[in-house]
């Protein structure tokens, strides 16, 4: 049997009061909603109290929530860090040592900029050098003290000519090649230079001992004027170097002058400069004495200072 199709209470007339106290409420709660709407619209601050009063009451529990969410999460990645740890440091070994390298990469190549620049600015003086380059090799383990230039005949490289580094002298040619020369160092024993104190006009002759120092040997013997610290340079006799160029610093002193460590040590060097010949006719009149006319001593032919200046005095 179908159910009846009418949704009426029935007679119970408590059941009918409380069908109409449901309407009736339902409306009245509709109408509050559709005031308070309105009321939101026109003075939006009116609720402002009501809504700091719901946010105090439940900001203890959002508090709670999100304390034991950070909490949670510190935990995790704690124990994630700990395994991780190992793996992380060993990157950061890397980094470090890679970037030390680097550093250091750098500081050669600041070092190497301040050499070139150096040279540069000797190619820019009154004296142009010949040519410019690269100390090749050395004799480290031979009795000799010489070294190697990859420049030659072609590049206009002769023998006699200074070898000049930024800081100071490193030698003279001795022999060329098409593409190569072999220099004679100022530490060889064979090797003579004339040189005086910067700062004065005391002169003296520097010589090699073939163990990286200079032993300075004064011209005038008497009472030693030099001191440990004095600058020698170049005089200019002889004619092969320019005067006033850095050769050594005084370290110890001796009866007859002293000793000097090299202001430009050849196995720092990377560049130099090949400088021509200071005073060619001097050297030419060295190495080409004319025969004497009638009536001449040969002896007043013999340049007595120029041929100490270049090293063959005391043959």
């Amino acid at each position: 049997m179908a159910p009846p199709s009418s949704r009426r209470s029935g007679f119970s007339k408590k059941a009918q009061f409380s069908v109409f106290t449901g309407y009736l409420l339902a409306g009245v709660g509709a109408l509050i909603g559709f005031g308070l709407l309105l009321l939101s619209f026109w003075q939006p601050a009116a609720f402002a109290p009501l809504r700091g009063l719901a946010g105090d009451t439940v900001a203890p529990a959002g508090e709670v929530t999100a304390a034991a969410r950070t909490g949670s999460d510190s935990v995790f990645d704690g124990i994630a860090g700990y395994f991780r740890a190992g793996s992380q440091n060993a990157a950061l070994r890397r980094e470090v040592e890679l970037a030390r390298i680097r550093l250091a990469e750098a500081e050669s190549v600041k070092a190497e900029n301040r050499r070139l620049k150096a040279l540069l600015a000797m190619r820019e003086s009154v004296v142009k050098p010949v040519a410019t380059a690269r100390l090749i090799g050395s004799t480290a383990s031979s009795g000799r003290r010489l070294a190697f230039l990859g420049v030659g005949r072609t590049d206009g490289v002769m023998a006699g000519m200074p070898i000049i580094s930024e800081r100071g002298v490193i030698g003279r040619v001795l022999e060329t090649g098409r593409s190569s020369a072999r220099v004679l160092l100022l530490t060889d024993s064979e090797s003579v230079l004339p040189v005086r104190r910067a700062k004065d006009d005391v002169v003296a002759f520097a010589e090699g001992r073939g163990d990286g120092l200079l032993r300075v040997r004064l011209v005038n013997l008497g009472i030693n004027p030099l001191k440990p610290g004095d600058l020698v340079v170049t005089s200019g006799a002889g004619g092969y170097y320019r005067p006033g160029v850095a050769v050594g610093i005084i370290t110890a002193i001796t009866p007859d002058g002293g000793l000097a460590r090299l202001v430009a040590e050849p196995s720092a060097t990377n560049y130099v400069a090949v400088e021509p010949i200071y005073q060619p006719e001097a050297v030419s009149a060295l190495e080409n004495p004319r025969e004497p006319l009638e009536g001449e001593a040969e002896a007043d032919l013999r340049p007595g200072p120029v041929t100490a200046a270049n090293g063959t005095a005391g043959e």
